[in-house]
């Protein structure tokens, strides 16, 4: 620590100790070129003097800019997941990242290339508000999972800074809406769609089971409404819901859903294919139904939808429907750059990402991808 400065130094101290404006301490570690060589000089001399490192919002205190993204979503954390991660090789655990890690990964990624950093706002204690209370007006601009903040305080938000919606359809509660949001979102029911063909027309199975989310899911809802579909298509049982909702779509809730279909099942027995609305559950599942001695594919067929990469670990391989979820991340950084570059809002951009059903063992595909 140099000298003249108690505790840890700051922006006004650099500016005070060179002679110069805060301004100018920004400029230097913003945008160094826009600063006389001499001066520029002077500020990190005397940045160095005092052990000053700048932060976000030290650089941020001139242009009102952090240099800081933030993302939020809600903690659907797995336990199960966590502790077997916890048991493998630094190498392997890449394999235990979910939904939220690898969209994560996907905004880091992007963010560091465009020179901001990441915070990351997750948690179901709280609720919502505290989410918006940890990021609102520490961050130049926000990536939020629908429905995971209430849209009149998104509204607000989007006043003061640009935010990008992930996932679901864009919303379109109260005047107006938030159809004035930029918006992401992956081809759910497309998706959804074509994978219950493949275990209707390919597979022949007609019985089939989808154990969806809780309503408020955007994801679930139209993953759902891709099986319909695709059930209606096929001239089959359309249902009005999901056979079973998972209030956590974890892969305990998951394994709870197939207990419940296998102690319900009636005089047809159990249904010949279960689809659920993600991977984690469908792990679940497997699980579940191997503890109770039933085999898949044989007694039934089992698939997820995501594609993270533990459903190529479990037995028999999931069949699944993978999205870009690292790509959802980059995209949201995408955009948001562009709004923060903007002298004028432009009209609000919707991106549709496709997705690709893999076909595995647990549908009765041998083919591994």
């Amino acid at each position: 620590m140099g000298d003249g400065v108690a505790g840890t130094p700051t922006v006004y101290d650099v500016a005070g100790r060179a002679g110069v404006s805060i301004a100018t301490v920004s400029r230097v570690y913003r945008s160094p070129e826009s600063v006389r060589e001499a001066t520029r000089e002077k500020v990190l001399v005397a940045a160095r003097e005092l052990g000053y490192v700048p932060s976000g919002s030290a650089r941020g205190l001139a242009s009102r800019s952090t240099g800081v993204l933030g993302l939020c979503f809600p903690d659907y954390s797995d336990p199960d997941a966590e502790s077997e991660a916890a048991t493998v090789d630094a190498d392997d655990d890449h394999a235990f990242m979910l939904y939220s890690d690898q969209i994560i990964r996907g905004m880091e990624r992007a963010a560091r290339r465009h020179g901001y950093a990441l915070l990351i706002a997750a948690s179901l204690t709280g609720g919502p508000e505290s989410l918006v209370a940890k990021v609102a007006g520490r961050v130049d601009g926000c990536a939020v999972l629908a429905r995971t903040v209430p849209t009149e305080d998104l509204e607000v938000i989007s006043r003061r800074l640009p935010v990008v919606l992930l996932a679901g359809p864009p919303e379109q509660d109260g005047p107006g809406g938030l159809d004035r949001l930029d918006h992401i979102e992956v081809a759910n029911a497309e998706g959804q769609r074509e994978l219950t063909r493949h275990l209707i027309e390919d597979h022949g199975l007609h019985r089939l089971t989808f154990v969806g989310g809780i309503e408020d899911s955007p994801d679930a809802e139209a993953r759902f409404a891709g099986f319909r579909d695709a059930c209606r298509a096929a001239g089959l049982p359309v249902p009005d819901e999901p056979d079973l909702r998972a209030e956590l779509m974890t892969r305990a809730g998951g394994a709870r859903a197939a207990e419940e279909l296998v102690d319900r099942a009636g005089p047809d027995g159990l249904p010949e294919g279960v689809l659920f609305a993600n991977d984690q559950m469908a792990v679940g599942a497997l699980h579940a139904l191997a503890r109770r001695g039933l085999r898949v594919p044989e007694d039934l067929a089992v698939t997820g939808f995501d594609g993270i990469p533990l459903g190529r670990l479990v037995q028999p391989a999931l069949t699944t429907v993978r999205q870009p979820m690292r790509r959802l991340g980059e995209e949201a950084v995408e955009l948001l750059v562009r709004r923060l570059a903007e002298e004028k809002r432009g009209e609000p951009e919707s991106l549709v990402l496709p997705v690709e059903v893999v076909r595995r063992a647990s549908c009765g595909c041998g083919h591994e991808a």
